[in-house]
């Protein structure tokens, strides 16, 4: 079996590695294009997380495995690690009035914890690829998907402050329809109790194309707004 700092991960253990990554990305497209969850990001990083993982298994214990005999079986620890990362992806999903969020955020935990494995298994050189992809992925694929047709829609949360009595609520969701935004959810300002009198808070959740830095500069301009800031939300819809 060989040894060395190079041992499975020479030009083939890397081209099986992009191979995976160019086909999950083939099935992200197709997913993206047809407006479904798990898109590009997702699966992308899911294949490519899932081949780093078996070439882990493969090639990553080498300096304790003997020609003919087995002295001890550390995959197992491996396999426990795919195991308990699973259960911490899932709890990062939720659905919020039939969306699905989270799922970048639970496959990039995944992939965090095999880029561990690979270094951990002296896998280095695989390591750092899988790194790399995953800037390729949520830089790169992220801004693709936003000129994809059938690309899912940016779900923002919106807090917004305001004078009372003075009919600023319609003139916002007039607004946030004449960009193209719909309006999914509205609800109070849970603190609002601190807010000056004849002030009111809400939340507008709306889903759009438009970047939500441009949705609070065009708010911020109608009429007896005090403030807007947007929610912040680590789930991603793909």
């Amino acid at each position: 079996m060989a040894h060395g700092p190079f041992a499975g991960q020479g030009v083939v253990q890397i081209a099986e590695l992009l191979l995976a990554f160019v086909l999950s990305s083939g099935i992200g497209l197709e997913r993206t294009l047809r407006g479904k969850s798990a898109g590009l990001r997702t699966q992308s990083i899911v294949g490519t997380t899932a081949a780093a993982i078996l070439l882990v298994s493969k090639y990553g214990f080498t300096d304790v495995l003997h020609s003919g005999s087995v002295v001890l079986d550390p995959s197992r620890v491996a396999a426990q690690v795919v195991s308990g990362i699973g259960f911490l992806g899932a709890g990062l999903i939720l659905s919020r009035g039939g969306v699905v969020r989270g799922l970048t955020t639970a496959a990039a935990v995944w992939e965090t914890a095999a880029i561990g494995m690979a270094a951990g298994a002296g896998l280095w050189l695989i390591a750092l690829v899988v790194t790399a992809l995953h800037f390729v992925t949520v830089f790169g694929y992220t801004e693709l998907a936003h000129h994809l047709p059938g690309s899912p829609t940016n779900a923002t949360r919106l807090q917004i402050i305001y004078t009372d009595g003075r009919g600023v609520l319609r003139s916002l969701i007039n607004r946030l329809t004449a960009l193209g935004w719909r309006v999914d959810g509205l609800t109070g300002m849970q603190d609002s109790s601190r807010l000056p009198e004849g002030v009111v808070g809400v939340v507008i959740t709306a889903s759009g194309q438009a970047e939500p830095e441009r949705l609070v500069k065009v708010l911020s301009g109608v009429d007896d707004v005090v403030g807007v800031g947007v929610v912040e939300d680590d789930d991603e819809l793909e």
